[in-house]
């Protein structure tokens, strides 16, 4: 199990991520887009840079909804490898059967 604090700090993350998420989206168009001028541009990106660091959903850690285990993730179900298995074997995932040829 991962610690707590890691699991906390990643769901307000994700929260401050979903906050700004549209001013950011609109800053990066107006900074790709070809027909804006030089200064909106460096506008758009100083606005950008003071914007919070937690909002860059770069920053964010796919962890597994059960341990919080950052690596192994399967994005399908939301668990790492070791949860999804232990519940694959308990049936306790629809449509999941372990192999057999």
């Amino acid at each position: 199990m991962a610690k707590k604090s890691k699991v906390i700090k990643n769901m307000q993350r994700q929260k401050i991520v979903d906050r700004y998420a549209l001013k950011r989206s609109e800053l990066k168009k107006i900074i790709k887009d070809p027909k804006t001028s030089l200064e909106e541009k460096r506008e758009a990106f100083i606005k950008i840079e003071k914007l919070p660091r937690d909002s860059n959903p770069i920053r964010l850690r796919n962890r597994c909804n059960l341990t919080g285990r950052p690596r192994g993730y399967y994005r399908k179900f939301g668990l790492s490898r070791i949860a999804l298995r232990e519940m694959a074997n308990n049936g306790l995932i629809p449509g999941i059967t372990k192999a057999s040829w």
